[in-house]
Parts: C-alpha cells; structure tokens; sequence
C-alpha cells in the first residue's frame, strides 16, 4: 500500500475538513486519508467525537489511564483532530476560513442542520467555488423523511438487508436479523469516498465544485444487489431468509469446532 505521507501518494495535497462523526463519514475520509490527503477532523471541545468513548474495550494511556475507544481507532486513521465548537461565531467563523483552502468537506448533520452557522453548501460555496462538499444523512436532502435522522439498525430493517439475513421462515430462531457490523454505514462510507473522488476529478477540469448527497437508505436498497432485480425481474419478494437457488453456496453452514479452536463447516 503506497505511504499516505508520501509526496507520491494518489490524493497527497488535497485537504479534507471532517465535520463528520460516528461511522459513515469518518468511514468515507479514512479511506481519502489512507490514499494521501490531509484529513483535519473537527471534534466537540471537552468530548470530541461520540465514539471515542464507545467502549470497553479502551486503548491504556502511558499513564495508565483509559484512552479512546478501539471503535474510535477503527475509523479515523491517518487523521489530524482540532476541538472546535462549530456553534459559537469564533468557531463558525474559522471553519470558514478553513474552507478557502480546502478541496473537500464532509459531514453528516441533520439535513439543513448547518445552514444556521453558515456551513452548509451555498455559503461555503461563496468563499471556495471549487469545495466539493458531501453531506451524508439517513435519508437524503429532500424529500419526506429529509429532516429524520437515520441509524444504522433501522436502515438494515428499512432498506430490506434484515429480510434475507437470518433463518428463513419456519426454522428455529427465525427473524429479521441485523448484520453483524454497521455494513449500512460503512457502504455508505464506500459510496461517499466513491463520489468525492469522481467530484475532485470534475473540479480540477471545471473549477466548480459539487454537493454530493449521499443517504443511508439510499445506499441500502442499491446494495441489495441481485436480490433488488431478482424482485424487479420477477415481482415476487423471497420469503424471509430464504436465498435464491444462484447463491445456495451463501446459505448458513453449520460449524463445528476442530482441535486447535478452528471452526469449519461441517
């Protein structure tokens, strides 16, 4: 993997403001940050961001004392971190000042939930024509539910993920079922990296930059992949859990465990 510090590196001298928390967005510029560009993450003054206390487990300081939360470490690598209150004039005021520079900005406030500082797209547009800016929410910036917040739990419920994970019907312990990992918002982590990449390349050839919307619920139901067209095709919904006859090589295999603690299928 080439060193993001590296002169060399694919993204090195694009700049990031991360004004995002939690999961997808931190998802979406690690992965920026892991190709070169300088990620400068902006964190709640006294808290900073949710996760780093997200624990046990917790990283041990030198002194002994408890550090951040390993959920925190798994996705903000390779970033720097201010403490900023972004609500106060000072803070608001410096944002944008940093946005003159920037080539990026990502966050995942509550559709509209920066225009009342200034932050959202147009008013940083003002000041930096070429910022491609990502908003990342749960369902979008417009329509009904724009104003609702999204989760990752609910949208593997909404998005139709928990109807063909699980046992199917009638088997013992049959029900919707959540994935293991928040794979809601990491893809959308994916799908957001994804768009900002295509959004600088335009930038660099236009000198305008982008808004980029990116939903949850959005990103769910396209990852749904063959079992969305098979219903398209086919105008039948499967059963819960159960698989198609193309993917019975996925189905549940039981496992036992083996001498020396493996588990392999049976």
């Amino acid at each position: 993997m080439t060193d993001p510090m590296a002169p060399s590196a694919p993204l090195a001298g694009v700049r990031v403001l991360d004004l995002s928390r939690v999961l997808a967005g931190p998802w979406a510029t690690q992965l920026l940050a892991d190709l070169g560009a300088e990620v400068i993450k902006i964190e709640r003054p006294g808290a900073g961001d949710d996760t780093r206390h997200w624990g046990p487990p917790f990283t041990t300081r030198t002194d002994g004392a408890p550090g951040d939360a390993a959920y925190f470490l798994c996705a903000n690598r390779g970033k720097q971190s201010v403490a900023l209150d972004i609500a106060s004039p000072e803070g608001a005021d410096l944002i944008r000042r940093m946005a003159v520079d920037a080539d990026v900005l990502v966050e995942n406030f509550k559709t509209g939930g920066l225009k009342k500082y200034g932050l959202d797209f147009d008013s940083l547009k003002a000041v930096n024509p070429k910022l491609v800016y990502c908003s990342i929410t749960g369902f979008g910036q417009t329509g009904p539910r724009a104003r609702q917040a999204g989760y990752d739990y609910m949208i593997q419920a909404m998005g139709g993920l928990m109807s063909v994970t699980g046992q199917p019907d009638g088997a013992p312990g049959a029900e919707p079922m959540k994935v293991g990992v928040a794979v809601a918002d990491l893809f959308t982590g994916l799908y957001a990296s994804n768009a900002i990449l295509a959004a600088l390349h335009a930038a660099r050839a236009s000198g305008q930059g982008r808004h980029i919307d990116i939903a949850l619920f959005d990103v769910q139901a396209a990852m749904l992949a063959n079992q969305a067209t098979n219903y398209f095709v086919s105008g039948t919904a499967h059963p819960h859990g159960q698989r198609p006859p193309q993917s019975v090589a996925l189905s549940a295999v039981p496992l036992q465990r083996r001498q020396g603690g493996d588990r392999r299928g049976q």
